[in-house]
């Protein structure tokens, strides 16, 4: 079993990059496909294109471009990392650690009963 880097450990709002639509023509920008027009490489971030980018449909700049999500982000996701006392912006080795921590506290306090007369 390999252990993962804590600082390298990303929630699934990061793993995930955003789509951008263009709110003149409809076009979705998707860092997975790249721009083969413009000569972007797939796995380029909306964030990282270049200034000088437009959209390859309608030539609309940047600032035209709206958020619509990522595709393996549910709808809304984004939305809702602010809620649950920021247990949503917990990475996965995070909530482990905070499940079974729990839990093992728990089960601790159960036992601990026994020695009660």
């Amino acid at each position: 079993m390999t252990e993962t880097d804590p600082a390298q450990e990303q929630t699934l709002a990061e793993q995930a990059p955003a789509r951008f639509e263009c709110r003149s023509c409809g076009y979705v920008y998707e860092p997975n496909k790249g721009d083969s027009a413009s000569n972007i490489d797939p796995g380029t971030r909306f964030e990282d294109l270049p200034a000088g980018w437009r959209c390859p449909v309608c030539g609309a700049r940047r600032p035209q471009f709206r958020s619509i999500g990522s595709v393996g982000a549910p709808s809304g996701f984004q939305e809702n990392l602010d809620f649950g006392l920021g247990i949503n912006r917990l990475t996965p080795g995070q909530k482990n650690i905070l499940i079974f921590g729990s839990l093992a506290l728990g089960i601790l306090f159960f036992l601990s009963l026994y020695g009660l007369r």
